[in-house]
């Protein structure tokens, strides 16, 4: 079964599609975004994994260090990303991909893999109860319900950066920590800043372009994140309707005696 799967290489990244957007011929900024992320992570030991064929089954992991992610550890790797939907889900293409990724870190001499999850399920986070299953446990944790989620081969673990702990900033306006791992990013960047500015929403776009921004972020951060009044708020990608609520609920709680 193997033979079903390819690993994106900087020889072969500007003719592979990237599973979650898939385009031929027709540019998309999202994906050209992602290209030159990946062409720069590619070198960084980065991997992204997928099934060989036009649909979505990949897995995206790198090595911690060099991962764009506010967690710290030594020798660990770090899974952004296993997403498998539509025609491939259900054929077992998601453990395939799981186990190659653990296999790839024992061969490699890690220490583990870990990836971040939430003690409710994220729209956007990989789906942790499924990485439970190989044996992932919680290691850390934040007040408002984020975890680190860690498999260990040697008893070692890695941890939220001290900084992702506060989970809070100074700003009070929308703000919108973003990198461009995701290909969905920027046309949604794009419509929220649209958004923001018909509605007259105060807004700041925070484009996150180095591995050291990231690793000192003030939240849990997987490519997105979304601060309002000061305070987190999510890492789910939003639209303008979820920005919409955000507000309300946050006038509410003012208005609360």
């Amino acid at each position: 079964m193997d033979t079903e799967f390819i690993n994106l290489t900087p020889e072969n990244l500007k003719d592979e599609h990237l599973c979650c957007i898939i385009r031929s011929k027709k540019p998309h900024p999202g994906i050209e975004a992602k290209r030159a992320w990946l062409a720069e992570r590619l070198r960084e030991g980065h991997i992204f994994r997928k099934l060989n064929i036009k649909g979505c089954a990949f897995i995206e992991y790198a090595p911690l260090e060099t991962a764009w992610t506010p967690i710290v550890g030594e020798n660990f790797l770090y899974i952004y990303c296993l997403w498998v939907q539509g025609e491939p889900k259900g054929q077992g293409y998601g453990r395939q991909l799981m186990e190659y990724c653990l296999n790839d870190a024992r061969e490699r001499g890690k220490s583990g893999v870990c990836m971040l999850g939430a003690a409710k399920q994220k729209a956007w986070l990989s789906d942790q109860s499924f990485a439970k299953r190989f044996g992932f446990t919680t290691v850390d944790t934040t007040d408002d319900g984020y975890e680190l989620l860690s498999l260990s081969f040697d008893g070692s673990q890695p941890r939220f950066a001290p900084s992702a702990k506060r989970q809070a900033i100074e700003n009070k306006e929308l703000t919108v920590f973003y990198d461009d791992q995701c290909p969905y990013i920027p046309q949604r960047i794009e419509k929220l800043r649209e958004f923001c500015s018909e509605k007259a929403i105060p807004a700041n776009f925070v484009h996150v372009n180095s591995l050291g921004q990231a690793k000192s972020l003030p939240c849990v951060f997987n490519n997105w994140a979304v601060f309002y009044d000061g305070s987190f708020v999510t890492v789910n990608q939003l639209d303008g309707a979820a920005v919409e609520r955000i507000v309300r609920d946050a006038q509410k709680l003012s208005a609360t005696p």
